[in-house]
């Protein structure tokens, strides 16, 4: 039999099964799994996110280890994103996962995502305003609050003084 690359060019191949273009890789260079799904699988996980012990308790009731994966995710995913940007069907693409199906998975853990939305939010204060007192514009904007008047009534539902007595306790 003749070998292809040398009739088309003429150059003799050190692999004479092959023609001179096609690379063979060495048997030991190429990864052994016993299931090929393996490499499938484990590229599917992800860690599971750490959020706050606090947090978790006042979004479901329970502690973050009790919760399902698609709770601690969104709970991450809003403590880390922009808040004004991120919607719930933003949050269901980012999980690969429908916004019907992200619907059914919270509310097995017994929330929904504006509850979960309205805790990181009033954590994510809270972690602001222990460092610095901010007007209330720049906290309403960071916390995604369309309006300033939104973040005030939000400020007040959370721990029942108004957003201006605050300030009086930082000057």
């Amino acid at each position: 039999m003749k070998n292809f690359a040398t009739s088309r060019t003429g150059a003799s191949n050190s692999n004479p099964d092959f023609p001179i273009y096609v690379h063979k890789l060495p048997d030991r260079d190429r990864p052994q799994l016993a299931n090929p799904w393996d490499s499938l699988a484990r590229a599917s996980h992800r860690p599971i996110p750490e959020i706050p012990a606090e947090l978790s308790v006042r979004i479901a009731g329970r502690p973050p280890h009790e919760l399902s994966r698609t709770t601690l995710y969104v709970a991450d995913l809003l403590l880390c994103g922009d808040l004004l940007r991120l919607r719930s069907e933003e949050v269901a693409d980012t999980l690969h996962i429908s916004p019907t199906t992200l619907r059914r998975r919270l509310r097995a853990d017994g929330t929904n995502y504006q509850s979960i939305l309205d805790h990181v939010r009033r954590h994510r204060c809270t972690v602001m305003l222990e460092k610095r007192w901010l007007p209330g514009k720049c906290v309403a904007w960071e916390l995604g609050y369309a309006e300033v008047n939104s973040f005030y009534r939000a400020f007040r539902r959370w721990t029942g003084h108004n957003y201006s007595d605050l300030k009086q306790l930082f000057v």
